[in-house]
């Protein structure tokens, strides 16, 4: 479960109203919104949120480091409030789903020497694509 809330709070981020629809909106497990879907959640929590307001918002978030932005495909940008929870990401090829896993082992400790090519590897992103229970239904 995302703690957003509270790492922008011990941040001591400035927490103005559309600050905080916005990171309630985030808050959660497995949540992978794009702009326009928190713009939508956050319009009924607090109706005169601008979309501007909400871009920015998801800006700062990035920037800080709160918040992962995430881009599977050629679809929109999603927004990821697990920035600090070591993670990859399951995706739905039809319907782009997406869920957080948590799969045993080290990924980047797997890359052997010989594939490294030289580079100092700093970072992982594994993205497992499949088919949803819903979409596989279908």
């Amino acid at each position: 479960m995302s703690d957003l809330l509270e790492r922008l709070r011990g941040r001591g981020w400035r927490m103005t109203a559309q600050r905080r629809v916005v990171a309630e909106v985030l808050n959660g497990e497995h949540v992978h919104l794009t702009a326009d879907e928190v713009h939508a959640r956050a319009v009924v929590r607090l109706p005169e949120i601008s979309r501007a307001t909400v871009y920015n918002t998801l800006g700062e978030l990035v920037s800080l480091g709160e918040v992962l932005e995430v881009a599977t495909d050629k679809r929109a940008k999603r927004y990821d409030p697990n920035a600090h929870q070591p993670h990859h990401h399951l995706v739905c090829a039809r319907c782009g789903a997406i869920k957080d896993v948590h799969p045993g082992g080290n990924p980047l400790a797997d890359l052997p020497d010989s594939e490294r090519f030289g580079f100092t590897v700093s970072d992982v992103e594994v993205t497992y694509r499949g088919v949803c229970p819903n979409c596989a239904a279908a």
